[in-house]
């Protein structure tokens, strides 16, 4: 059964490399492709969904429609994509281009109209085949470097219009040297459960690896009883990139039968936030290694994985001793391959683990409720993987909600009361969490005396009051000046607590554009000479945060449009 099970999923691998046209899309740079980051990377929170292409640094490059087609959808935001385009092609796939500076000739008209319109920077709009059509190769925007992105960069995907899957763009034919094989910079044994005992110890465990003279690795023997996994620390390089990125297939083999494996052919968007199962998420957060875990010991359902009746766990009990295999791959099929001996032994642990207990233990799969002083906190059933002892205190209106080295998968509740506070204070006030620098804002609901906010990392809440409105400061004065050869204005608007919420500008009492790049605390007006008058401008611009306070900026300015 195994073995139908696997060659199966690699069957339908095969069929489906086949089915992407290899002629069809072509570069959406003009420059040699360079990638920062490849399909299937992990990422905080996510795998990566697409390319990141190199732009040498800067922003300003041209980005092409990579096959004729239409755009589809456009959205423009202060986070994620940041300026996105989205192009629907005849062949039944959507390309998708993010973090852009700017869009080009008619899609930008439209942009702009569209923000016009509804008076915001940022937008999300849906189009039909006819209304913004492009042609392979055409110029459609600029490169930037807005949104999430830390640096200037073209972010680039592929989605199938039926199943909306996010496909590897190697898929469609792109050229890309690589000749090298991926790198395994660590091999872990984990004992699964507090009887399983690897190498003396009951936490996991580095093994040492040994290059054979054929090029493969031997890791050290594991002598092993119990329930037992591994997990790898992996990348790949290509020939021209130059960094570190993701690796495109692995699999774990047991006499001769992949038992465990993930390979990043396509992705469902949805189930992204499942790279925190994948992940051994407490020692990301301790080490900054994101190990990728070979088994399953609490199953989830990332479409990316096949696995055996034992979710790649090895029951390790006497008399057993063999070797067992990893195999990491790229897509190029450059290959690295490493045997493990395991073997079975009665040692007792030297090394114990140091799980703390206490009287609140959460079931992953079961509602969990908690409460204590004038917090409570709700956990739906899937919030977490794994079933863990929580830490649960509250000390000087301070709820302490364990740490964030447990892995959150889906929003959970909390809440807390309030019952001294007069009204008007409670329109000030929101739940906060701390982020290891400071306190930030969570979109707080106020219902009677309670407090409540949805959060997907655990931490440090508390109840926190902001009276202090936002700053504006403008880059350089224009009060009384006269401004003729400046293409715009720019400002830089901040809030120290609840953070900025809204932002409008009006010249001449009209609404007017500003750009938002949230990163740089940065809003950016560009003239429209059919909004000015000839001589003396009017200019507001209001700013309000998060629980509603709000700065007004007034200045004049003068402008000759002879």
């Amino acid at each position: 059964m195994r073995f139908f099970i696997c060659f199966v999923f690699v069957s339908f691998v095969s069929f489906g490399q086949n089915q992407y046209p290899k002629d069809f899309f072509s570069l959406p740079l003009e420059i040699p492709m360079e990638l920062s980051g490849n399909f299937g990377e992990l990422r905080p929170n996510h795998f990566h969904a697409g390319f990141d292409f190199k732009t040498n640094q800067r922003e300003g490059l041209n980005v092409h429609a990579s096959g004729d087609g239409y755009v589809s959808r456009i959205k423009i935001s202060t986070a994620g994509y940041g300026k996105a385009i989205y192009i629907t092609h005849p062949n039944g796939f959507t390309t998708v281009y993010g973090h852009l500076q700017k869009a080009i000739g008619p899609i930008q008209d439209k942009i702009i109209e569209l923000q016009y319109l509804g008076k915001s920077y940022e937008i999300e709009a849906f189009f039909k085949p006819n209304e913004l059509p492009v042609k392979k190769g055409q110029i459609i925007a600029i490169s930037g470097n807005t949104g999430g992105s830390e640096g200037p960069h073209l972010h680039f995907e592929f989605r199938d219009n039926k199943t909306e899957k996010i496909i590897n763009p190697l898929f469609f034919g792109f050229d890309l040297k690589d000749t090298k094989k991926p790198i395994v910079s660590s091999l872990l044994v984990y004992p699964i459960d507090a009887n399983s005992i690897a190498n003396e110890s009951k936490i996991p465990v580095s093994l040492n690896l040994s290059l054979q003279k054929d090029g493969t690795y031997f890791s050290e023997k594991v002598l092993a009883t119990g329930r037992i996994g591994f997990g790898i620390n992996t990348s790949d390089w290509d020939d021209v990139s130059y960094n570190a990125n993701g690796t495109y297939k692995t699999q774990l083999i047991s006499n001769g039968t992949p038992i465990f494996g993930y390979e990043y052919d396509q992705m469902v968007f949805d189930e992204a936030r499942y790279v925190n199962a994948f992940i051994d998420y407490n020692r990301y957060k301790k080490t900054h290694q994101r190990v990728q875990k070979l088994f399953m010991k609490y199953t989830y359902n990332w479409s990316n994985i096949y696995q055996n009746v034992d979710n790649g766990i090895y029951n390790v009990i006497p008399n057993f001793n063999g070797v067992q295999r990893i195999e990491v791959s790229d897509f190029f099929q450059n290959k690295t391959i490493i045997y493990i001996p395991i073997q079975y032994s009665n040692q007792p642990a030297t090394v114990l683990n140091s799980i703390k207990t206490t009287k609140y233990f959460v079931k992953a799969k079961v509602d969990s409720n908690f409460e204590k002083d004038n917090f409570s906190v709700s956990f739906p059933a899937g919030t977490f993987y794994d079933d863990f002892y929580l830490n649960f205190e509250v000390k000087n209106n301070i709820l302490f909600l364990h740490d964030d080295t447990v892995p959150v998968h889906s929003n959970f509740t909390i809440s807390a009361e309030d019952i001294i506070s007069s009204e008007e204070e409670k329109k000030k006030m929101f739940l906060a969490s701390f982020n290891g620098k400071k306190w930030t804002y969570n979109a707080t609901k106020l219902v009677g005396n309670t407090f409540s906010c949805r959060s997907k990392s655990l931490g440090q809440f508390t109840l926190m009051k902001d009276t202090v409105a936002p700053k504006i400061n403008i880059s350089k004065s224009i009060e009384g000046k006269w401004i003729t050869g400046q293409k715009g204005l720019s400002f830089t608007i901040s809030d120290d607590l609840s953070g900025i919420k809204t932002y409008n500008g009006y010249i001449n009492d009209v609404w007017v554009l500003f750009e938002y790049e949230s990163k740089l605390n940065k809003i950016t007006h560009v003239f429209n000479d059919n909004l000015l008058l000839e001589g003396a401008n009017k200019l507001k611009l209001i700013v309000t945060d998060n629980v509603g306070n709000s700065t007004i900026f007034e200045t004049q300015f003068n402008r000759s449009q002879k």
